[in-house]
């Protein structure tokens, strides 16, 4: 990591901490949960030695980035106001946007809001979603997945974040990235128990060290999850704010990289809808989708050869 550099920003009433590298065209990484600007590592390091400069921050609630009280102070827009005051706090017009999990969330409604901000949007493991006319976001999943669907189980304030204390830190990060499970994560009610992976491994994953792991537990040991949480108990409060967005096109040009064994491209209707024609009518400008095989959910560290060589290549066209 070294030559990485850090600074504390002022950022929509937030005190937001920005890991970056290298100098040039922007390019904006956005992480996912249970996750931080490290997520990123691999990436910081190839693009800044190719002539771009890389900045990845914590997003509220995460890592050293501050982390409002109110769950409400958890919504897209509170987020897009980070990111736009990041961006104009570096005066910087556009960027190059890289987005996985919530950050590939996030990245989706700023094209969809603030186009003009995005040249390019390289979107990791979860596609745009499509705003339902009727149905609440929260209670479609709950709908199509049961009560016992990891986002319905994570809605009650403390429940999750205390059978999470149970089994602790380490184990919580351990079983979520080295989870193989494919389709939609079901929880046990009323524990956490083996949570998202049923044979969590004794061993690390090659592409997960020590090190690796002992960053996240030291960050998450500090501040919980109960930030990160808060992101998934506004899902419905979030389709209520989108109400004028409903069916916008993102114009933006985007590259979609998932895994195949993904936990989002493996559930109900996800792969229909990547192949079958509706993404590329929410999103006319979607260049190519890329299925890495055998690659789960966190593509970016699994793969992050491979990804840090489709990002650059893509944005290297502009």
């Amino acid at each position: 990591m070294e030559g990485i550099q850090h600074r504390t920003v002022e950022v929509n009433s937030i005190k937001m901490h920005v890991a970056e590298k290298g100098e040039g065209p922007v390019v904006l990484f956005l992480h996912g949960f249970p996750e931080l600007w490290y997520s990123w590592r691999h990436q910081i390091l190839f693009l800044s030695s190719r002539g771009y400069r890389a900045v990845a921050p914590d997003l509220r609630g995460f890592g050293d980035t501050d982390a409002p009280a109110s769950i409400s102070s958890y919504t897209v827009l509170h987020m897009l106001g980070d990111l736009i005051a990041l961006l104009d706090s570096m005066a910087v017009d556009e960027v190059f946007l890289v987005g996985h999990d919530w950050g590939a969330l996030i990245g989706w409604y700023l094209c969809m809001f603030r186009p003009e901000r995005v040249k390019a949007f390289v979107c990791l493991s979860v596609p745009i979603l499509r705003r339902h006319p009727q149905v609440k976001t929260l209670d479609g999943f709950r709908a199509l997945y049961g009560d016992d669907y990891y986002i319905c189980r994570f809605q009650e304030p403390g429940k999750i974040e205390a059978e999470m204390a149970e089994v602790g830190t380490e184990y919580v990060l351990k079983n979520l990235f080295t989870t193989r499970k494919t389709g939609p994560p079901i929880l046990p009610k009323g524990e956490y128990g083996t949570g998202f992976n049923p044979d969590t491994p004794q061993d690390l994953p090659s592409w997960l060290s020590e090190q690796d792991l002992a960053y996240y537990v030291s960050k998450f040991e500090k501040t919980g999850f109960t930030g990160g949480l808060n992101y998934y108990r506004n899902f419905n409060l979030n389709w209520e704010l989108t109400a004028p967005w409903s069916n916008v096109q993102v114009k933006v040009p985007v590259r979609f990289i998932t895994g195949e064994l993904d936990i989002v491209y493996t559930s109900i209707g996800i792969q229909d809808f990547v192949h079958g024609g509706g993404f590329k009518e929410l999103v006319p400008n979607l260049e190519q989708v890329i299925v890495q095989k055998d690659v789960g959910h966190f593509n970016n560290q699994e793969a992050a050869g491979e990804v840090s060589n489709h990002i650059y290549d893509f944005i290297n066209k502009f």
